[in-house]
């Protein structure tokens, strides 16, 4: 469980020296400033450990749902991501001409893989893919917002009967946020389909559906007046018609919804809502045999901005503090997303063949926000190595038999450190095992070579016990595996 990976990295704990990352400290160099770049961070020993298990955990869960992992070039051809994204593609960072190609950071890992399906003529597949991508964007660095940061996909391409992928990309959701213990959280759902068919119905053309969804899709930052307002002023839609869009894209629910809009008598009489609306009846139904139904909100006003999605749509949201410690909820938006793209595939093929997808999106960068915070309010420091032992001497000239005893645990793989002196004093070397949270000190002196043993040191109790040589590599492995 994903509870149990990120607990392993508790016992990996030592007293904070301060917190645990911060990008704030600037240092002067001929008369210049050195940072990071806006919307970017260097990451500490100890915060690439964090991440490094929270990255873990979450990778666990998707391999253990059966995804193989794929990588694609953090370059892509300009032309590739251009006209996917909708109005968000105004933060694509497009290079300039090198050796002949137009070329731009891949700004989701969604595009990436739909033109990998494509190229590769391949029509069924499960994967996940952890790597980051890039966005031009007005960073919100407190709320786990960056120019550079880590996305995590699950996605299913191929033809399946309807909504079981789409079922098992919330289910996903559902234990990795549960598992990690973020607080209570929520996952709206929505349909495309939906949307378009409310749209209809109000007498708005098709070619400003997508416009108008990205306008809807505001309303979980912005009070509907706002929302309505650039709708009319913006949208070019009637005031009339964006007041009947608000009846609707302001309704929440679940199955019972789904069940009175099935009734509406004009949006029933839509095609494509009511195919949106009877998957996501058929999706609850498989929500409660998972047991996550009541984590499950059907709600209208969800639209995803991104162009590239035509049906079953998600969010996942934060709904309280993360912990005891904080009294007001961490401002870090949504924590996952995703949705049915079944028409991506298709535009890059040469004949239009559609490969039928569905993912999902952790956000990463967030969740880590919230994590980093945690640590730092219970006093803890994350111990950014994994070493077992410390191989320890306590007289002078035995550097010799320091680095055969450490050689030798090397090559059974146990994780050993010594310290770079020829003859350091043992308190140092003890101190150094407390400060940074290595649970085992093996030392061997003069006695210890006459008597063909090494003294291994519980650092916590400081309990010392000779154990013979021959047996120490299978001792030092029965103690880590307590």
């Amino acid at each position: 469980m994903l509870r149990a990976a990120l607990a392993a990295g508790r016992l990996l704990l030592a007293r904070p020296r301060g917190p645990l990352n911060r990008q704030t400290a600037r240092a002067s160099a001929g008369g210049r400033v050195l940072k990071t770049p806006k919307g970017t961070r260097d990451q500490s020993p100890a915060g690439t450990a964090l991440r490094d298990r929270l990255l873990a955990a979450v990778v666990a869960c998707f391999k253990r749902h059966g995804a193989a992992a794929i990588d694609t070039p953090v370059l892509e051809l300009r032309e590739t991501l251009l006209g996917k994204y909708g109005e968000e593609g105004r933060l694509i960072y497009e290079l300039k001409d090198q050796g002949g190609e137009l070329l731009a950071l891949r700004y989701d890992l969604t595009v990436p893989f739909a033109r990998y399906l494509a190229m590769n003529k391949i029509t069924n597949m499960k994967r996940y893919h952890v790597a980051k991508v890039y966005r031009r964007d007005n960073p919100a660095t407190s709320r786990g917002r960056y120019r550079e940061f880590y996305q995590c996909d699950f996605d299913i391409a191929g033809e399946f009967d309807s909504m079981i992928p789409d079922a098992e990309c919330l289910k996903i959701v559902h234990e990795v946020l549960s598992d990690l213990q973020l607080g209570d959280f929520l996952i709206k759902v929505n349909d495309r389909r939906i949307l378009n068919g409310v749209f209809a119905i109000c007498g708005i053309p098709e070619s400003k559906f997508l416009p108008t969804c990205s306008t809807v899709d505001k309303l979980d930052k912005v009070p509907w007046e706002e929302v309505r307002t650039e709708m009319i002023r913006e949208r070019g839609l009637t005031p009339e018609a964006a007041d009947r869009i608000g009846e609707y894209v302001r309704l929440h629910g679940g199955l019972d919804l789904i069940e009175r809009l099935l009734q509406d008598p004009k949006l029933s009489q839509n095609k494509l809502a009511k195919e949106g609306l009877g998957d996501l009846k058929l999706l609850f139904e498989y929500l409660a045999l998972f047991g996550i139904a009541e984590k499950i909100s059907f709600d209208l006003s969800l639209a995803r901005g991104l162009d590239y999605y035509t049906g079953v749509i998600f969010e996942a949201v934060l709904l309280q503090p993360e912990n005891d410690h904080m009294e007001e909820p961490v401002g870090v938006g949504s924590v996952a997303g995703g949705g049915r793209y079944d028409g991506l595939v298709g535009m890059f093929d040469p004949k239009g063949r559609k490969v039928p997808c569905v993912g999902v999106s952790i956000g990463i960068e967030r969740i880590f926000s919230i994590l980093e915070q945690r640590v730092e309010a219970s006093k803890e420091k994350i111990r950014p190595t994994e070493t077992q032992v410390l191989v320890a001497t306590p007289q002078k000239n035995l550097v010799a038999a320091r680095l055969k005893l450490i050689s030798e645990l090397w090559d059974a793989g146990i994780k050993a450190e010594m310290l770079y002196k020829r003859d350091p004093k043992l308190l140092k070397q003890l101190q150094y095992c407390e400060d940074t949270g290595i649970p085992l000190a093996a030392i061997v002196g003069e006695q210890e070579l006459k008597d063909g043993v090494v003294k291994l040191r519980d650092v916590t109790t400081r309990e010392e016990v000779d154990i013979p040589r021959e047996k120490l590599v299978e001792e030092i492995q029965r103690r880590l595996e307590l």
